[in-house]
C-alpha cells in the first residue's frame, strides 16, 4: 500500500550527516512508491508555541502565522512521521523542537495527529549511547502520547564532520528502513 510520508530534518547542515540519512531513507521510501515530502526545519522560520490554545482559530494552525502553517498539512495528511537529526545538547536541534511543540496545535485542534507510523533517525559526535538518552526518552515520550507505532529506529554515534556517516553502514539501514515501509 502506498504511503503518503513526512521526512522532518533537524540538521542545519546541509549535506550533514543527518541529511545524508534522511536522503537514503527517502530513496528507499520513493523505490517501493511511497509519496514522500521532505522538510528541513532549519529553512523554515517557526517560533516556539506561546500555549495560547487559539489553534486553528483563524483558518491556520497557529494564530502566529509562520512557517508551521506550511507543516501542519503534512502532519495531518502524513501515514508516516520519519524524524532524522542530530542530537544537539542530548535533544533535538531547536529548528525541530519548534516543530515538534507546535505539534501541540494539531492536538488542541483534533486534527489527525495520533496514530500514525514513526521512524526517528539520529546520529551524534559522541560515541557514547549516553549521548541519545535525552533525545530518545523524549522520543518515546511523545510517541507514546501520540500513540505512534514506530517503525524503525536507527542510531549513529561517533559521526562529527560531514560524511562521517558514509564511514559506517548507517546509510545502508537508513535505505532499508524507508524500503520495508
Amino acid at each position: 500500500m502506498k504511503k503518503k510520508i513526512l521526512v522532518l530534518t533537524g540538521s542545519p547542515r546541509n549535506g550533514g550527516n543527518s541529511d545524508l540519512m534522511a536522503d537514503a531513507f527517502i530513496k528507499g521510501a520513493r523505490a517501493n512508491g511511497h509519496e514522500v515530502v521532505k522538510v528541513k526545519t532549519d529553512e523554515k522560520r517557526v517560533q516556539g508555541c506561546k500555549a495560547c490554545r487559539a489553534c486553528y482559530s483563524r483558518g491556520n494552525a497557529c494564530v502566529f502565522n509562520d512557517d508551521f502553517n506550511e507543516i501542519a498539512p503534512h502532519l495531518e495528511n502524513a501515514d508516516v512521521v520519519a524524524v532524522a537529526t542530530p542530537v544537539y545538547w542530548y535533544t533535538f536541534p531547536a529548528q525541530l523542537k519548534a516543530v515538534i511543540d507546535k505539534m501541540f496545535a494539531l492536538y488542541v485542534g483534533e486534527k489527525p495527529i495520533s496514530e500514525k507510523e514513526c521512524v526517528l533517525m539520529t546520529c551524534a559526535e559522541e560515541n557514547s549511547q549516553v549521548a541519545f538518552e535525552g533525545l530518545i526518552r523524549s522520543w518515546d515520550l511523545i510517541i507514546r502520547l501520540l500513540k505512534w507505532a514506530e517503525k524503525g529506529r536507527l542510531i549513529v554515534p561517533g559521526v562529527n564532520e560531514v560524511g562521517d556517516i558514509k564511514k559506517t553502514d548507517a546509510l545502508d539501514k537508513a535505505e532499508a528502513l524507508g524500503a520495508e515501509l
